[in-house]
């Protein structure tokens, strides 16, 4: 696990003033990924998986859209930009008379910008995510401690996002790791590739998203008159209206996390059935385009430096693990409570 990171209290206690949202709560697990070193036996995003040397490796075998990206290219072109761009701002940092850019680093670049050949063929999945039962809650198989989260690196037909996988196991009876798993010859976009981070688990109390509050509930939120009561102060700083100030900042968290609410916005609330058993599916993880945003602010940890130096790449805006989903979205992983390892639902929203 990284350092720790803990959310700040919530700006006043909503089930008080609202007790109808009581039986509605739901614990969420926040889990603060931060850019780190994590090993095959580390919970982690983008890290090594705890992967049997004599299991094959996934692949994709799906058709992919060679006209999606103009240029592709490798996991290792996007990780020497991304040091060479890490270098950059600490040289800077320590003197701002420094040049913008050294000539190895332009050499790089300008070699990089040109862009790979296109691949045709099975593409070897991505480590995305690894989480370890005894540090995260989730749900999971009863012969299982650890989940590992996959996906191709690339955009399928009628998905604008990658395609995920999902293994469960348990990690005991893995003992011989495999060494190298292969990667991809190229990726479709360099936020397809996770950035290494370890994680700092921590619950929180969450409740449901305004538009699957039952009618008469969802309208007392919204209702001003009802907030009356409330100090506009310990509110008005964070929101313009109190049905905006429970949405950003009162029912669910933003940032990586399992369980917890589901996260509505790009649509309306929908059925998610199994498609195996038809049991409702439940959020197992959301894999986040960001920890917080400008209406979110409440949520960031309070260990968080507000100016570190130097900053991470993508800690300005909370995108530690340097994943977008679809410009700044979530893709919600759901699972089947009746069995995890039925096919699970991937939402983006």
């Amino acid at each position: 696990m990284s350092a720790i990171f803990t959310t700040p209290p919530r700006p006043f206690d909503i089930a008080a003033l609202f007790p109808q949202l009581a039986p509605l709560v739901r614990t969420g697990t926040r889990l603060h990924p931060r850019p780190g070193s994590p090993t095959a036996h580390d919970s982690s995003v983008g890290g090594p998986l705890l992967w049997p040397a004599g299991e094959p490796w996934p692949h994709c075998d799906e058709p992919h859209d060679r006209h999606a990206s103009q240029t592709v290219h490798s996991p290792d072109d996007v990780r020497l930009l991304r040091r060479d761009l890490a270098a950059a701002d600490e040289r800077l940092r320590l003197d701002p008379e420094a040049p913008e850019v050294t000539p190895e680093e332009r050499e790089n670049w300008e070699r990089i910008k040109v862009g790979r050949p296109w691949f045709d063929g099975p593409i070897p999945l991505l480590p995305v995510a690894q989480l370890y039962a005894r540090d995260v809650a989730f749900p999971c198989p009863p012969d299982a401690d650890l989940l590992q989260v996959l996906w191709c690196p690339f955009d399928h037909a009628e998905r604008a996002h990658p395609t995920t996988t999902l293994v469960w196991r348990s990690a005991a009876t893995v003992t011989d790791l495999l060494d190298a798993p292969p990667e991809p010859p190229v990726v479709q976009s360099q936020w397809y590739l996770p950035e290494p981070c370890l994680f700092s688990p921590e619950q929180v109390t969450e409740y449901p998203n305004p538009s699957e509050l039952p009618e008469e509930l969802r309208a007392q939120v919204e209702d001003t008159s009802r907030w009356a009561s409330i100090d506009p102060a310990l509110y008005s700083t964070y929101a313009y209206d109190p049905g905006e100030l429970y949405l950003n900042n009162l029912c669910h968290a933003p940032g990586w996390k399992t369980g917890g609410w589901t996260c509505w916005g790009l649509s309306d609330p929908v059925d998610r059935p199994c498609p195996e058993c038809g049991t409702d599916e439940v959020p197992l993880l959301t894999i986040a385009s960001s920890e917080w945003d400008a209406g979110s602010g409440t949520w960031v940890a309070e260990e968080e430096p507000t100016n570190p130096a130097p900053p991470p790449l993508g800690a300005r805006d909370g995108n530690f693990t340097l994943i977008d989903i679809a410009g700044g979205y979530n893709l919600q992983l759901h699972v089947c409570p009746a069995s995890p390892d039925h096919p699970h639902i991937e939402l983006v929203q």
